[in-house]
């Protein structure tokens, strides 16, 4: 049964927590993401939802690559598509290699509900290609009322995950996105000059950008 209301985010607990338990129904994710809050599963746990008091995103003003990052770009033969290959991209991001006692939080639950999601036209995928038409990097995020969020990326060749990245902004650029929620600071995002901000100013800039007929894809 889909989660119709989530609890106020002043009720976040000092590890992001918002609420425990509940199913991956599309009206729960929908209803989720519509508040800023964001499913990860954990191993012995009932389902966790989200809603960091520090929320990681990516201004486009504040997005940079390397120089030598630029000049791969120039000259590299990979290809991007969107939307092509939602289901190996979600299964390539499950299966990235993790230590010996870290399982993926992209459970087989995890993968039904939100491949149902992209099937709904919420969920959305980028292809990286190479010469032989074989996938090599990617990732997949969600948009719900204008507002994208990135979940995970993969590659298995270099640059093709920040390929996919470069690729995407430009992308939602085209819709006049001015920025994008990755919710989880990376090493890899902080690179391309992601920030943190309080919990209370995502959701200010998530209600600020909210368009209910803004279609993204």
């Amino acid at each position: 049964m889909a989660i119709e209301r989530f609890p106020d985010p002043d009720q976040t607990d000092e590890n992001g927590i918002i609420a425990v338990g509940g199913d991956l129904h599309p009206d729960s994710l929908l209803n989720a993401y519509k508040e800023g809050i964001f499913p990860w599963p954990m191993p012995g746990l009932p389902l966790l939802w989200f809603c960091p008091k520090e929320r990681a995103v990516l201004k486009f003003e504040d997005f940079h690559i390397s120089k030598s990052l630029e000049k791969w770009l120039k000259k590299t033969s990979l290809k991007v598509t969107f939307n092509q290959a939602f289901d190996e991209v979600i299964h390539a991001c499950a299966s990235i290699p993790r230590s010996a006692d870290s399982i993926s939080w992209i459970t087989d639950e995890m993968i039904a509900a939100y491949t149902h999601f992209h099937r709904l036209g919420y969920a959305h995928s980028v292809e990286v290609w190479d010469e032989n038409k074989k996938l090599v990097g990617g990732l997949y995020g969600v948009s719900v009322d204008g507002v994208f969020s990135g979940e995970s990326m993969f590659r298995s060749t270099p640059n093709a995950s920040k390929l996919a990245i470069v690729k995407l902004i430009e992308h939602l650029k085209t819709r006049r996105l001015t920025w994008m929620d990755i919710q989880v600071m990376t090493p890899h995002m902080h690179a391309f000059g992601a920030k943190t901000i309080t919990q209370n100013e995502f959701l200010r800039l998530l209600k600020k950008t909210q368009n209910p007929s803004l279609k993204l894809f």
